[in-house]
This record gives C-alpha cells, sequence and structure tokens, in this order.
C-alpha cells in the first residue's frame, strides 16, 4: 500500500483540505490564488488529459508526488527536479520566544514581501487559509516566519520558512522551523517537510532537529501554454 504522504496534494484535498479541492475524480488542485499545488489520482493518460483541461492558459501548476512527473503536453516546465520528504520521528520538544508572534490576515501584505525577497517557495496573498503562521518583526518590520502548508489527517506540513536577508546569521531560520515543528507536535499531529535534495545543509539541519528522510520526491512548476 502506497503512504498517503507518496501523493501529499491529492491526499490532502482528499483529507483535511477537502473544503479547498477544486476538479473531479482524476485530478484535484487548490484554488490558485491560495496555492498552485494540483494532482492527479494517478499518472495514467485519463488523469494527466484531466490535469490539462483543468489549466487556464497561463496558469501554474505545481506537482509534488514520489513517482517521476511526466507532464502532459501543451506545458512548459520550467522547474523539475528531486526534493527530499523528511518526516519527524517522535514530538519536536516546545520552546518559548517572546519575539515569536502569530501572523493573521493584518500581515498577509508583509508575509508575501518575505516570501518574495527570500523564495521559499510558491507563496499567495491567501496562504494563511492553509494553517497558522507565526513571524519575528523587527521594529515593524517582518524579519521571519514560518507557517503551515499541506495536511494529510493527523500529518501537517512545516513550510514558508524564510529569513530576511539583511537578519540571516542569527538563527532565526532554526528558531521558525523549530517553533512550528512543535506547535503542530503539541496537537499531536506528525510533522513533515520537503526540501531541495542538492540542499545538504537544509537536510542536516532538519536532522538535527529529528527529521529523517522517509523519501525521494519529485516536484515539477509547469505553465499552460496555448
Amino acid at each position: 500500500m502506497r503512504h498517503p504522504l507518496d501523493r501529499p496534494i491529492w491526499n490532502a484535498l482528499a483529507s483535511s483540505h477537502a473544503a479547498f479541492a477544486e476538479g473531479n475524480t482524476l485530478i484535484k488542485r487548490y484554488p490558485p490564488d491560495i496555492h498552485p499545488f494540483a494532482c492527479g489520482r494517478d499518472d495514467g493518460p485519463e488523469s494527466m488529459q484531466a490535469l490539462a483541461a483543468l489549466a487556464a492558459p497561463g496558469d501554474t501548476q505545481v506537482l509534488l508526488q514520489a513517482d517521476e512527473i511526466a507532464p502532459p503536453p501543451g506545458f512548459d516546465v520550467s522547474v523539475a527536479t528531486e526534493c527530499v520528504q523528511m518526516i519527524a520521528d517522535g514530538a519536536v520538544l516546545g520552546i518559548e520566544d517572546s519575539r515569536i508572534h502569530k501572523l493573521g490576515e493584518a500581515d498577509a501584505a508583509d508575509m508575501l514581501e518575505l516570501a518574495t525577497l527570500t523564495k521559499p517557495g510558491p507563496f499567495t496573498l491567501r496562504a494563511q487559509a492553509l494553517g497558522n503562521f507565526w513571524g519575528i518583526r523587527n521594529q515593524g518590520q517582518l524579519v521571519a516566519m514560518s507557517g503551515e502548508r499541506l495536511k494529510v489527517d493527523e500529518m501537517t506540513e512545516v513550510s514558508g520558512v524564510c529569513t530576511h536577508p539583511d537578519f540571516r546569521g542569527r538563527g532565526f531560520g532554526k528558531l521558525m522551523k523549530r517553533y512550528a515543528a512543535a506547535q503542530i507536535s503539541a496537537r499531536g499531529e506528525t510533522t513533515f517537510l520537503h526540501t531541495y535534495a542538492s540542499n545538504d545543509t537544509a537536510i542536516a539541519l532538519y536532522e538535527k532537529l529529528g527529521f529523517r528522510i522517509r523519501t525521494r520526491m519529485h516536484v515539477a512548476f509547469m505553465t499552460r501554454v496555448g
């Protein structure tokens, strides 16, 4: 039996994030203004045709799965690479830091600005719809954040971790990763995350925080043409 995190987008939209699901029995995606993630039920021709039909010209879709990705005709692929999926072996210990505050709708523009500058992955003004986010401000400026993204039953992904370039080297990245993971663990959920397979530094850091590589994954960013 396949692990539900082998196709985390499909299984998130079929469980905890079902309310966001667009598509049908062959293809599911998040509303594009929330996240460009999409996934077929499988990699068969019917699912790939449904994927192509769901996307309007100019739409960017991001696929993430354990199986290799073969984009259907009609898409320009800007990124196609491997990443690793890491999962916490147990609970992540909580930490207290008075600088960290929960972010809300009033912070959305600042969050998008920080994500656009640092590029932690696809991010939108409505990213908070998928889960909680936390951040650190310095003299009013949002300089670090982390949050939640995919949710598959009792498993939640840490994502959106980023630090303003002017504030790197202060341990904010590690702090925010651990804080988000601990918040998820406190709810009794399993924490998982994704990072590029070539990012040895990030992988080593996550291993120190108690994560292990569960499996290698494939990710593709592709835009509908025509």
